[in-house]
């Protein structure tokens, strides 16, 4: 317990108004950033697009203020995109905000007991396969805003959004395939020529500005959700027994995947950064963090390696950045998120597509059949395919099961060879 001081405190004993000019300047760029990313996963997620801004502004701050990095960067992740989907699909808004509060208490926990240095028996392999799984999902679930198509069922499966959507590929739509063309095309070649603003809210304004003046038949947020602006609303979830056995395994899965995504990113920043990060406080912070985004109508949030990157590389210094974007982030919600209703579907499925590309970590998949052991191969393309076919709980399951059964085995045989 000693050991849980959050960095915050740390940082400001020897804070400047120098740095504070920096975080100022890396807070309002990082939000600017985060603004159409936590729209697009909260509609990635199945819920409203001010729902992902209730995440980015209550989670983001509190797991700035009271985490053990200095520079993380918390909101609505692509990692959390499906797990959400599904758990709303199935359990409803009441059940989501169950899963995240006991999901928050066991993050709490988890660092409380010092738990935080687990991550390193988490197998390279098993992050590999299903974060890659995982982006393959997000592209599958944007297929058909991005085609413009109309499907005739609902449905939930990841393969059978894919099925639907080959059944459905004559209801393209052109006018939506080409904004979602424009939309990467833009997402692509602006980085090359301008760095300082955002491809993807140059995205968002061109397409939605197209789409008005020539009035494209296009689908926007606005023609399929009902968007709020105002502060968030507190509301306290209903913890019955019945939902908490019934969401349990929800909030396990979302725990879990909070503390490795969170703990990774705070791994990056440390390495571009030269400092070291307290993963106890971090863990706890993230808890506290996302029962509070769900007391406030949010999703679950966990470190964003992008947007903790984008946050240094822009003289971030402190946890004093983060608190700035949930701030910023905040003033955009009361006073601008009306306009969000003008951005088209397209836009945010070609906005996803990239988070997919992004964080599939292809790099490290080719890596890995480049590599000698086929023990990682076979573990990486089996978490993979399941987290696809399945979900990541099964896909966490039986990744662990298999590397260390085949870790096992190997060295039983090297140990009868001896």
């Amino acid at each position: 317990m000693k050991n849980l001081k959050p960095q915050l405190v740390l940082s400001l004993r020897e804070y400047s108004k120098e740095k504070l000019v920096k975080d100022l300047v890396a807070g309002v760029i990082v939000a600017i950033i985060a603004l159409p990313l936590s729209i697009a996963l909260a509609l990635a997620s199945g819920v409203s697009p001010e729902q992902g801004l209730y995440t980015a502004i209550v989670a983001g701050f509190l797991i700035s203020a009271l985490g053990g990095s200095t520079v993380q960067i918390a909101g609505p992740t692509a990692a959390f995109a499906t797990i959400v989907a599904g758990i709303v699909a199935k359990s409803g808004m009441e059940g989501l905000a169950a899963a995240t509060v006991l999901a928050g208490v066991i993050l709490a926990v988890m660092g409380v007991l010092g738990l935080g240095s687990l991550i390193r028996y988490i197998p390279g392999p098993l992050t590999t396969g299903f974060t890659a799984g995982i982006a393959v999902t997000i592209l599958i679930g944007q297929l058909k805003d991005f085609l413009g198509l109309t499907f005739r069922n609902a449905p939930i499966e990841t393969m059978e959004k894919l099925a639907e959507a080959a059944a459905c590929i004559g209801t393209l739509n052109a006018a939506a395939l080409g904004v979602g063309c424009l939309t990467l095309a833009i997402l692509i070649i602006w980085p090359k020529f301008f760095k300082t603003i955002p491809a993807s809210l140059i995205a968002v304004l061109v397409t939605a500005g197209a789409v008005k003046l020539f009035s494209l038949p296009v689908n926007t947020i606005g023609d399929l959700y009902t968007i709020s602006s105002g502060l968030p609303p507190f509301r306290l979830p209903a913890l019955s027994l019945g939902t908490v056995t019934a969401v349990l395994p929800d909030a396990a899965t979302i725990a879990v995947l909070a503390a490795i995504e969170s703990l990774l990113s705070c791994v990056v920043a440390d390495e571009m950064t030269g400092t070291k990060h307290n993963s106890n406080m971090e863990l706890v912070a993230q808890g506290v963090g996302n029962a509070a985004s769900a007391l406030f109508g949010g999703i679950p949030a966990t470190g964003a390696i992008a947007r903790t990157a984008a946050n240094i590389k822009n003289g971030g210094s402190s946890p004093v950045a983060g608190m700035v974007h949930a701030a910023v982030l905040l003033a955009v919600l009361v006073f601008l998120m009306p306009y969000a209703a003008l951005i088209p579907m397209p836009c945010i499925a070609a906005i996803l597509f990239q988070v997919a590309y992004n964080m599939s970590g292809w790099r490290k998949v080719a890596d890995a059949f480049r590599g000698p052991s086929r023990t990682d191969v076979l573990v990486l393309l089996v978490t993979l395919v399941l987290t696809v076919v399945f979900d990541l709980v099964v896909a966490i399951a039986v990744g662990l099961v298999l590397y260390y059964a085949l870790l096992f085995l190997k060295r039983k045989s090297k140990q009868k060879e001896l």
